[in-house]
């Protein structure tokens, strides 16, 4: 799918790899770009859409897809970390938390959005997963049992869309310099170098973007047993 002359949707828009999205798709000449957030003031990016949007809330979604008919690609980007151990007192409550935002919000987005995307000749939709999808630590599990299911999502988006010729592209990455690995104090990509390289798979027709060596480095490692380190270490 080609960038120019696109109409961009982008959940999560107001800061981060949201934000950096949304630049760059204007950048590379995209015709509109929806940046959506909870709160619309937040955006404050020149010559993008402001638009309301919490995934987890179906009537916002609705109203956003009777809105945005003109969309042709969709990039599900809003996500939320609860650190939590899966025992925790606020492990229950986490969990479902991330579910809602990272696994059941991008499935709903995309079930509004894909008959819009087929509408255009079928568009395209990337997911923004995680190294995460593939392993866990401690502080990370519930997080990671959301990108999991969010991946297993995401490959079968790919099977049920392919009749309608729908592009669906996963990204995965480690730590990235944003608010969500403030505390961080390993290495962290550039929010516009992943930006760069999902945009550039986006455009040579590929699925997945592996975008730094963290996961390049577990992808190749599955089939080596279970993981129980830290990717970063």
């Amino acid at each position: 799918m080609k960038i120019q002359n696109a109409v961009a949707l982008v959940t999560g828009a107001n800061r981060g790899l949201g934000l950096a999205f949304a630049r760059a798709l204007l950048e590379r000449g995209a015709r509109k770009v929806y940046a959506a957030a909870r709160e619309p003031s937040s955006i404050s990016i020149p010559g993008v859409v402001p638009v309301r949007l919490d995934v987890t809330k179906p009537e916002q979604l609705a109203a956003l897809a009777r809105e945005a008919r003109d969309v042709t690609l969709l990039i599900n980007n809003a996500g939320i970390l609860k650190p939590s151990g899966l025992l925790g007192e606020d492990a229950l409550a986490g969990a479902r938390s991330e579910l809602e935002t990272n696994y059941l919000g991008p499935l709903a987005t995309s079930q509004a959005f894909a008959p819009i995307l087929a509408s255009h000749g079928g568009g395209a939709i990337v997911n923004v997963l995680s190294v995460l999808s593939w392993l866990s630590f401690p502080g990370s599990t519930t997080y990671s049992a959301s990108k999991a299911a969010a991946w297993a999502m995401t490959n079968g988006l790919r099977h049920e869309l392919r009749g309608q010729k729908t592009q669906v592209v996963s990204l995965h990455v480690g730590y990235i310099d944003t608010d969500m690995a403030q505390n961080v104090t390993a290495p962290k990509s550039d929010p516009a170098d992943v930006v760069r390289a999902t945009l550039d798979t986006l455009e040579a027709d590929g699925e997945e973007v592996l975008a730094d060596q963290v996961s390049r480095h577990v992808k190749q490692g599955l089939s080596s047993g279970v993981y129980l380190g830290n990717p970063a270490a």
